[in-house]
Parts: structure tokens; sequence; C-alpha cells
């Protein structure tokens, strides 16, 4: 009796253990679009140009800051593991650079190796004023106080 009540507890906490486990598995999502390789690879620099590109691999994900002289295709994907940060577990950047005629002039690919990462939260808000030493800011004000302030 004693034993098949000690294999039900086994079984109940190794049947919760899954459970907990099966609970912290990661959420994997996939983001962008990155035209296939083997289309890529037919790419001809000096040959293909913007509208070529265009109907072969659809809209850019962006396009470069000034002018329209680079199309970026991108692709990542997103991990979250439970209550911890979404990370980026993978990048494909394919980055097709053209001259001044509008044709291919560069096919390039990136990964998640080629980034850096940017901290864009420095913990700082940037002031326009001076900055004041303590014995300015504690002796900035003598002499400036009149008698008609305090009444």
């Amino acid at each position: 009796m004693a034993g098949s009540k000690f294999k039900k507890t086994v079984l109940a906490a190794a049947f919760g253990g899954v459970l907990i486990i099966s609970g912290c598995a990661p959420i994997v999502n996939t983001h962008g679009y990155l035209p296939v390789s083997a289309d890529v690879a037919e790419l001809v620099v000096g040959t293909d140009t913007k509208a070529s590109v265009l109907e072969r691999f659809g809209e850019p994900t962006t396009k470069s800051v000034q002018g329209d002289s680079a199309w970026y295709y991108v692709s990542y994907t997103v991990s979250t593991l439970a209550f911890l940060a979404p990370e980026v577990t993978e990048r494909q950047i394919l980055a097709i650079s053209f001259d001044s005629s509008g044709r291919v002039s560069a096919v390039d690919n990136y990964g998640l190796e080629n980034g850096i990462v940017v901290d864009l939260n420095t913990g700082e808000t940037p002031t326009g004023g001076r900055t004041l030493s303590f014995w300015q800011q504690m002796l900035g004000n003598v002499g400036n106080f009149s008698a008609e302030s305090f009444f």
C-alpha cells in the first residue's frame, strides 16, 4: 500500500515538473523578409536596375537615408524565454547598392555578428546650460538678495 502511494507521488511530481519545464519553452518569432538566396545569386552587378530588383524582390524593408542609393532587406528572429527580455537570436540583412545611373553596384550580406549594440538610453538628460561646481552653486547667489525679497 505504501509503495503504490510513493509511486503515485513520484509520478505526480514528475508530471508537475514536465508541466513547469514546458511552460518555460522559448517563444520564437521571425520578422521581416529576406529574398531567397538562389534569386539573389542571379543578380548581375552592373546589369540589373532598381526596376528589375523591385520586380524580383518587391519593396525593401528600408532604403538608405541619403537618397535612394541602397536598399536593405532585413529578417530577424526574436526569442523570448518566460519573463526575460526578448533577445534577437538571428539577423540577416541583404544590402543592394546602386550607382548614380540606378544600376546594381554591390550586393552584400550581413548577419548578427556584423552588428554593433548602440545604447540609446544613457540615463542622462542633456541640458543647454553650463555646468556649475558645488561651490559655484552654493555661493552663486551671495549678494543677489535684497531685503524686499523677504517681505
